[in-house]
């Protein structure tokens, strides 16, 4: 039995499947707008930061490296330099924040 039968019963109801349609549209709708939504936004914000990659910009990867992109090739392909001689090609779907607006504690 669900809970919401267990609470008709106890009220001296009977279940009605008006009621049953309205919960299922409810739970859908909290989904979307605490799930789905928040998703789709966050996908958005990384696709713009990818489009905007330019030369100069300072990025951290998702393994928390950070670099500076040297150039762009192709549509996918960042090359970053990590340190002083050491370039790297990455895909830009591996590059995940701007390294300029993260703030760092360690000195």
């Amino acid at each position: 039995m669900n809970i919401q039968n267990i609470l008709l019963q106890a009220a001296g109801g009977s279940p009605n499947p008006m009621g049953n349609i309205i919960l299922l549209v409810g739970i859908v709708v909290v989904f979307y707008f605490f799930m789905i939504r928040p998703q789709m936004k966050r996908q958005k914000e990384a696709r713009k930061f990818r489009e905007g990659l330019k030369k100069g910009d300072k990025i951290v990867t998702i393994g928390g490296i950070y670099g500076k992109v040297v150039d762009i090739k192709d549509n996918n392909i960042a090359v970053v330099e990590l340190a002083e001689n050491v370039v790297v090609k990455m895909d830009k779907s591996a590059l995940v924040a701007d390294a300029s607006e993260i703030q760092t504690t360690a000195k």
